[in-house]
């Protein structure tokens, strides 16, 4: 089992940055891939980024390619998601995942996840 705990949403204004984190329970963090997804008003879950166990892979959506960068650090069972640059359309509730355990590789689909967070919520404004 996996308890997920996101933070650091909030609201900024159109081109400002924030970073999310997400803390892991357990002593296995390292054993899972990571990924974020986010999901607004009206639209299904999308995903955002992901992180292999070791952190040698990464892979993001095209809309946040070259502004998000995710990251982990598995001495502190935390994954994290620095967004810069970010866009009224960005707005949305942020989820992290954590994927099956001693999996190498990264996924961005939402059903290669099993433990999920309650979600931070992010609100860009124009």
């Amino acid at each position: 089992q996996v308890q997920l705990v996101e933070s650091g949403g909030g609201l900024v204004q159109a081109g400002g940055s924030l970073r999310l984190s997400c803390a892991a329970s357990g002593r296995t963090f390292s054993s899972y891939p990571m990924g974020w997804f986010r999901q607004a008003p009206g639209k299904e879950r999308e995903f955002v980024a992901a992180i292999s166990r070791s952190s040698a892979y990464a892979g993001y959506a095209g809309p946040v390619k070259g502004r998000f960068t995710i990251a982990r650090d598995n001495a502190k069972n935390t994954v994290y998601l620095q967004m810069n640059s970010l866009k009224p359309e960005d707005t949305a509730v942020y989820y992290c995942a954590a994927g099956t355990a001693g999996s190498n590789s990264y996924y961005s689909g939402p059903a290669d996840y099993s433990y999920w967070g309650q979600g931070t919520q992010v609100t860009v404004s124009s």
